[in-house]
């Protein structure tokens, strides 16, 4: 098997920049805890304020609204169930939809275990929720809303500045999984008028295990673990000061970088889609998501390919040396299709032939290049 040599599976993490890491290192060679009060520990403390302080100007937060997590998937369960459950009454309804991240739906059904009742929004032919459809939804027993940004299959994006708004008159917080969406479009979380917001670090090439979950001032959570004071106590422990540094320098570059890696994405995408319809035949693909660029994320695309089967074609271009995805990877080993394209109503036929190409920020366009025709060489051998 080759090596693989053409990296396009950027949705399911990224590979760190080699700047990240010089900025973290000096912090994984010394002691110093952020809570010491000796030289040590307020070097640590310095280097961790630093971090909070680019984050949120970077995230349209206040520093004090910034918690460090070890990543999405915490950020997402720490949100959904600290809004969610309030020990001193029962359980609730919650208010979601049918693309959620496992990190977000899988929090869902624990809660629905629990005694609460999910009300799940459907999504549209290009994968995009009507946020009057969640509102809908809403009872006096709503205790939270739960919406992603960007979805992690498709790169539609969602409408969740208008949900929230739509929430707002109700009293209802909202949660929104930004994790695919922050370091590829601008986020703004004052803009959003969210209650709390999740991001993490190692889909922008920042460290795996960093994350970030923003918390707006005045919002009631219930902590889910116990132990130190640290982070307001809501989310104990000794702060990882390495990666907090890794986190924030990784989202200092996407801001510095930002027009021309979005720029350079659009290209390249688009480079990718008009390259394959030219060497396969327009007909013979299909775009899973908004046809309208605008309205996804521009280093994400999915692709069916009618006919053939998707599992035969990503081993295919794995043998090529080309690293693509058949959807998330936190539900890799499924032989169950793409919630989100069944969701969607995506015709069987097209259900396990699509594939997602995510690109991250060393993409080239000699990858893409290469990629179009190691494709149309395995679609063309699978369809002999």
């Amino acid at each position: 098997m080759n090596p693989t040599t053409i990296y396009l599976d950027n949705n399911a993490t990224t590979a760190l920049d080699p700047r990240v890491l010089e900025a973290m290192a000096p912090h994984f060679l010394a002691a110093g805890n952020a809570e010491s009060r000796h030289s040590a520990g307020r070097r640590a403390r310095k280097a961790l304020e630093e971090a909070t302080e680019t984050v949120a100007e970077i995230l349209g937060a206040r520093p004090d609204e910034v918690v460090f997590t070890s990543g999405g998937t915490e950020a997402n369960n720490l949100a959904v169930s600290g809004l969610a459950v309030d020990e001193s009454t029962p359980p609730g309804r919650v208010a979601t939809t049918a693309i959620e991240h496992p990190a977000v739906s899988g929090m869902v059904a624990h809660l629905e275990a629990r005694g609460f009742v999910a009300d799940v929004a459907p999504v549209n032919a290009e994968g995009i929720v009507d946020a009057e459809r969640i509102a809908e939804s809403f009872y006096d027993r709503t205790r939270v809303a739960a919406m992603m940004l960007a979805n992690n299959e498709t790169g539609a994006i969602q409408p969740v500045a208008r949900l929230a708004d739509l929430a707002a008159a109700r009293g209802i917080p909202v949660h929104v999984d930004a994790v695919q969406a922050v370091g590829r479009i601008p986020v703004d979380f004052a803009s959003l008028g969210v209650a709390t917001l999740a991001a993490s670090g190692h889909k922008f090439h920042g460290p795996p295990g960093s994350g970030a979950l923003l918390i707006r001032r005045g919002t009631r959570m219930t902590p889910r673990q116990y132990g130190g004071g640290q982070q307001r106590g809501l989310r104990p422990g000794t702060v990882a000061v390495p990666l907090a540094v890794g986190f924030a320098e990784a989202l200092d570059l996407w801001r510095r970088e930002r027009e021309a890696r979005i720029e350079t994405w659009r290209s390249l995408t688009a480079r990718l889609v008009d390259g394959l319809r030219r060497a396969i035949g327009a007909d013979r693909i299909v775009l899973n998501g908004p046809a309208d660029p605008n309205l996804r994320l521009p280093q994400t695309v999915n692709l069916g390919f009618p006919g053939i089967d998707g599992e035969a074609l990503l081993m295919q271009l794995d043998l090529a040396g080309v690293a693509v995805s058949l959807g998330s990877a936190c539900a890799s080993g499924s032989t169950q299709p793409s919630p989100t394209l069944v969701a969607m109503g995506v015709p069987d036929d097209r259900l396990r032939s699509s594939v997602r190409f995510s690109l991250g920020a060393f993409t080239t366009r000699e990858e893409i290049d290469q990629t179009v025709v190691h494709l149309a060489a395995a679609v063309a051998w699978l369809s002999r």
